[in-house]
């Protein structure tokens, strides 16, 4: 299998990684608060003690599985952009590999706090509560809490895309939109409005791109006609 095709299969992953903790965040963890700006710890602690996993495994696909999946495309990407704009190409390549590790970085810490927290609960639920909302507070730190980093990367990938001709330039507009969202969340009265934004238009960019990526020959890393 060559690389664009592996790429093309990890952009994949990429977008189904967020459609199921969307599809989760709505449905079994909506009490929670998630994605509201409102959590409450308690309630996370109950609900971890209640149903073990289920965070746990939330955490593991929406950061873990996202950044090792992310880390493959953003390597697929550099290489069929390399050719067509060297410079972008390179520097796109570092600047994805430490989005992709930011969010394994967070999602090992929301995995730690849920651990360390199910420990304490039995003693101390009130205290479990406040240890996961400390770590949790890193979490976010790292990249759970804004899209900077998956902003500049998207964007830049997008607009090297755009003047590369390596990405049809649907995809490529959809990106530059999708990474501005991303930026955006650093602003905190837009945080949230910009945070869905990003996380739709990433969804739907990751799963365009997977499609554009399994088309795409091993020697084709030339430019592609627009769409």
């Amino acid at each position: 299998m060559t690389l664009h095709r592996i790429g093309g299969l990890a952009a994949l992953i990429c977008g189904v990684t967020y459609l199921v903790g969307f599809a989760l965040l709505v449905t079994i963890l909506a009490p929670l608060g998630f994605g509201s700006g409102s959590v409450d710890p308690r309630a996370v602690v109950d609900f971890n003690d209640a149903r073990p996993g289920i965070l746990t495994a939330w955490n593991s696909t929406i950061y873990v599985v996202n950044a090792l999946a992310l880390a493959v495309l953003v390597v697929a990407l550099s290489r069929l952009q390399a050719s067509a704009t060297p410079a972008r190409a390179a520097v796109t390549h570092g600047l994805g590999l430490i989005w992709a590790a930011l969010g394994l970085g967070a999602g090992m810490m929301a995995n730690v706090a849920l651990e360390q927290a199910a420990l304490a609960y039995a003693a101390d639920p009130g205290a479990a509560a406040d240890l996961w909302a400390t770590l949790h507070v890193v979490e976010l730190g790292l990249g759970g809490g804004n899209e900077i980093a998956g902003g500049v990367w998207i964007a830049g990938v997008s607009a090297a895309a755009w003047a590369g001709r390596t990405l049809p330039q649907a995809v490529a507009v959809l990106g530059l939109l999708t990474g501005l969202g991303g930026l955006a969340t650093i602003v905190p009265a837009l945080g949230e409005t910009a945070g869905a934004v990003f996380g739709l238009g990433a969804i739907a960019w990751f799963l365009a791109v997977g499609v554009v990526l399994l088309a795409v020959r091993d020697r084709a890393a030339s430019p592609l006609p627009s769409a």
